[in-house]
């Protein structure tokens, strides 16, 4: 079946090639799992439950993500700032793909 979606010409304009490029990377794929588990998140809960990414990683990741529309930024004015992510209608479609890559490695484990 995924022959259908790679046979083309050209490998990235491929939809295949445009979905690994959303979640590409160590930390993308574990953010957005964690939005999908805990709904609405904070900064520091993500780095507590990512435990070795940076800051600066995380910043980044959280970045691209909103760019793609994935997740949700929101921020509160006050004071110290609170921010908080969470999937968007459009990261949630996602999920339906990344559950699926879960329930494959929980019956493929060895």
């Amino acid at each position: 079946m995924i022959s259908k979606y790679i046979n083309n010409a050209n490998f990235d304009e491929t939809g295949f090639s445009y979905t690994l490029s959303l979640i590409s990377g160590k930390h993308k794929m574990v953010i957005l799992y964690c939005l999908m588990e805990f709904e609405v998140v904070r900064f520091n809960e993500l780095k507590r439950y990512l435990k070795s990414i940076t800051d600066k990683t995380l910043s980044s990741n959280l970045k691209e993500l909103e760019e793609d529309r994935l997740i949700i930024r929101k921020e509160y004015p006050q004071i110290p700032p609170k921010v908080e992510y969470s999937l968007s209608d459009r990261g949630k479609s996602l999920m339906e793909v990344l559950d699926q890559l879960c329930i494959w490695g929980e019956k493929n484990r060895e």
